[in-house]
């Protein structure tokens, strides 16, 4: 028997799932609005395991949702930060260069910024050394806007905001099953059955699994990546003055192992990117048969494995040979020593992977009549969380009216 009855219903209790429905409660005072999370508290997945960088927008394809949201999420968050007393800092980002290939793709990361209109700057090798004394290269590109934060605390503040608007929270709440009528969407969890007149889903690692309990034809499936970090002894806290990253390969969505500053003045290393078989694996040995049978089955997985073999092989070697890993860092930060490396938790990136085998690299958004699902949203999505959630609101206006759906 439905129990509880809604106007909107959020799944995911992470940084999108919240920001949206902070702002959806903002511009519907009068309507009933619940979020619903599986774990015991906000923020355990994505939001909650991840560098904490407010990005700048370097890396996406002009015109890209991603590189539109990033941009405009920037000034949204740190004015929300402003706004909310929660600490954070705009010390800026080196991509530095270390081979002559890397100094090519530099060059065309740098038009990339100029196209995207960032505020950056193209160091040589001397400029760089001057701003950073420890780190080595042959050039570097400077991204002053690029800041760091807490999201465990930005999002925590947007459900405080959205509970004081009259919203409501259901922790330890696993959706089981969807059915969705002409009229309602029926929630079915383990806490019992939910409805709403409509949903939203921001589901993260799950994203492939709700769309598919209401039968949304879609072509993707997400794949999990594990990204393992190590921070560094307080002796060596203050040894960078900015984020440094390596220059990615464009052929890949992860920006390589860099030296990140966090809000707390510690400096972690990583990640890397490892094939996870298990959405919510965050060690090393975790396993799920569920998982793996997905996506064994997959015949993108198959692709993905193939087309990045010699990738997938070594970073799953420097994985477990911490003196491999060690190299990645010390091509920019030499003096960092195998000590240096210590223990800290990993994350999962949700990789949104196409039935061909193809990567995501933007956004992207699925429907039914009564409902709209967040399909991809790794990186920079925490940094985009409020464009994004402003962006589902906009969609679901247009939706209801074109399917006579409004609440």
């Amino acid at each position: 028997m439905t129990n509880f009855k809604y106007d909107y219903l959020i799944i995911g209790g992470g940084i999108v799932g919240l920001s949206t429905a902070w702002q959806l409660q903002q511009h519907f005072p009068d309507r009933r609005i619940a979020v619903v999370e599986k774990e015991p508290e906000l923020a355990c997945h994505q939001t909650g395991r991840n560098s904490g960088v407010i990005h700048a927008g370097v890396y996406y394809e002009p015109g890209s949702l991603k590189a539109r949201f990033c941009k405009e999420g920037v000034t949204k968050t740190i004015n929300f930060c402003q706004q909310n007393q929660i600490d954070y800092e705009q010390c800026g980002k080196l991509l530095v260069a270390t081979t002559p290939l890397e100094q090519q793709r530099m060059l065309a990361l740098y038009k990339r910024c100029q196209q995207n209109e960032l505020d950056t700057e193209l160091l040589d090798a001397t400029q760089l050394r001057q701003r950073e004394p420890n780190i080595v290269g042959l050039g570097a590109i400077l991204v002053k806007t690029t800041g760091i934060v807490d999201y465990r605390q930005v999002t925590a503040k947007m459900a405080e905001q959205f509970q004081h608007l009259g919203g409501e929270i259901r922790l330890n709440t696993h959706v089981v099953n969807l059915h969705e009528s002409d009229t309602t969407v029926t929630v079915s969890t383990n806490q019992g059955a939910l409805s709403c007149r409509f949903l939203i889903s921001c589901a993260g690692l799950m994203a492939d699994r709700i769309t598919r309990m209401l039968g949304i034809p879609t072509q993707f499936q997400i794949i999990p990546f594990r990204g393992e970090y190590y921070r560094l002894p307080p002796a060596k806290h203050q040894l960078i003055n900015h984020l440094i990253y390596p220059i990615p390969d464009p052929e890949l969505p992860f920006l390589g192992v860099h030296l990140t500053r966090m809000i707390d003045g510690s400096v972690t290393v990583g990640p890397n990117a490892v094939q996870g078989w298990k959405r919510e694996g965050y060690g090393r040995f975790n396993i799920s048969g569920q998982d793996i049978w997905e996506m064994l089955r997959f015949p993108g997985f198959w692709q993905v494995l193939w087309q990045h073999m010699a990738t997938g092989i070594r970073e799953t070697k420097n994985s477990w040979w911490k003196r491999g890993y060690l190299k990645l860092v010390q091509k920019y930060c030499p003096t960092i020593e195998l000590s240096d490396l210590q223990p800290y938790p990993a994350g999962i990136r949700a990789q949104a992977v196409m039935g061909d085998g193809s990567l995501v690299h933007d956004f992207l958004f699925a429907n039914s009549p009564r409902s709209l699902h967040v399909c991809n949203a790794p990186s920079p999505a925490a940094t985009s969380a409020i464009p994004i959630g402003n962006h589902i609101i906009e969609q679901l206006r247009q939706l209801q009216i074109s399917h006579h759906t409004l609440p």
